[in-house]
């Protein structure tokens, strides 16, 4: 089956945010302030991008979704650093409706859309552990009699780690969240056109049957001030303590994420 990971690097949509704008055009001044997109750029290149590389199961298309308008510098930038990525595809379109432009994008990439495939989502400062793909694979085929009554259903990996780096260090703990967004896969049959962009990743269970499996760490959630869901107000702070020395081996292992690597570009 054919895997397709996606991703939207501050693509400005029509929706799809947490917080609202004015308009196109406030929204874009907000996504390409350059503090805000130097951050997502330190956290795409220390969390998202390795765990992609390390996967045991390298055959899969990860799709990063871009604005036509995104900076030349940036663009440059981006495509520097997935260079080693040959998995990666960028995209890019103009400010669309959020959910139809990602269904679009996520369904151009499928080699036959008349074959079953699975997809999952990430946000620019996640990533999934090394075994991600070749683990969603087994569990699609352990799963196929119910694959075969419903066009759609979700693998959920409730464990992983929270997140937040910086020029210290690695800040994580571990966590349990049901249906968080870079913790799913979608298996959608041959035929079907909708994706894993199509739904709420919390509301996933109110449209479809889902499987949820919990016994290892699958994902890693990066947590920054400058997340879309830290902007609202009255959201509770996230402490995080300091891994040791063995809890970066740990993570490095489970996710290909380095801590010298991490000090580096947030010292720079």
């Amino acid at each position: 089956m054919q895997v397709i990971g996606f991703c939207r690097f501050s693509y400005p949509a029509e929706g799809g945010f947490q917080v609202e704008h004015d308009s196109v055009e406030a929204r874009k001044a907000f996504l390409y302030a350059p503090e805000r997109i130097n951050e997502r750029f330190r956290y795409f290149e220390t969390i998202c991008l390795p765990g992609l590389r390390a996967q045991t199961d390298p055959d899969f298309t990860f799709i990063i979704l871009i604005g036509e308008d995104l900076p030349e510098e940036h663009v440059a930038r981006l495509f520097d650093l997935v260079e080693d990525l040959p998995q990666a595809v960028i995209v890019a379109r103009p400010p669309m409706p959020h959910r139809a432009v990602c269904k679009e994008v996520i369904n151009l990439a499928r080699h036959d859309r008349d074959a079953d495939c699975l997809q999952f989502r990430l946000d620019d400062d996640d990533t999934v552990a090394r075994d991600f793909v070749e683990r969603i694979r087994a569990d699609a085929r352990l799963i196929a009699p119910l694959r075969a009554k419903h066009r759609l259903v979700t693998m959920d990996y409730n464990r992983g780690f929270l997140m937040r780096p910086g020029a210290d260090g690695i800040a994580a703990e571990a966590c349990l969240i049901p249906y968080h967004s870079m913790g799913l896969a979608l298996a959608v049959r041959g035929g079907c056109h909708q994706s894993i962009m199509n739904f709420a990743h919390n509301k996933l269970n109110q449209h479809m049957p889902t499987v949820t499996f919990t016994d290892k760490p699958m994902y890693v959630r990066g947590h920054s001030d400058n997340n879309d869901s830290r902007q609202k107000k009255h959201v509770k702070p996230v402490i995080l303590p300091m891994l040791d020395s063995a809890g970066e081996v740990e993570l490095k292992a489970q996710f290909g994420i380095d801590g010298d690597h991490v000090r580096r570009v947030f010292s720079s």
